[in-house]
């Protein structure tokens, strides 16, 4: 998984995961995979799943020719409410997209270092999901 800063000021990791190295074969599989992540997790809230392809689509926007399918993710870990600022950098979203030959996912760093982690693993779990 990389870390970088998307357009110098988001702090985002992504990964590229080849389609030979998973079971999933749609962004569909991808999301299922992760909601039972959220489901599993006691902690955490699952909230939707947004398809920003479709909507892009319906919008007439502008979508990159490698995107093939691309949905978000967004749930909570919501574990403390300690002032109304935490507010702005909540709930969380992984977005997935389909590049064809691979799935490219993404998530801006969370400012609790748990769900950083999880978020991190639940991406890198999926290339151990071939059969």
């Amino acid at each position: 998984m990389k870390q970088y800063l998307l357009m110098e000021k988001y702090p985002v990791f992504d990964l590229t995961l080849p389609k030979a190295e998973t079971s999933c074969a749609t962004v569909d599989d991808v999301m299922a995979k992760l909601k039972e992540k959220i489901d599993a997790h006691p902690k955490v809230a699952y909230i939707a799943t947004f398809d920003h392809y479709a909507h892009t689509t319906v919008i007439e926007g502008t979508i990159d020719r490698s995107i093939l399918a691309a949905q978000n993710i967004v749930f909570c870990f919501g574990v403390a409410l300690p002032n109304a600022h935490v507010l702005a950098v909540r709930p969380r979203a992984i977005g997935v997209a389909d590049l064809g030959d691979a799935f490219h996912l993404t998530f801006l760093e969370p400012p609790m270092e748990l769900a950083t982690k999880e978020m991190e693993a639940w991406c890198k779990s999926l290339a151990d999901l071939k059969a």
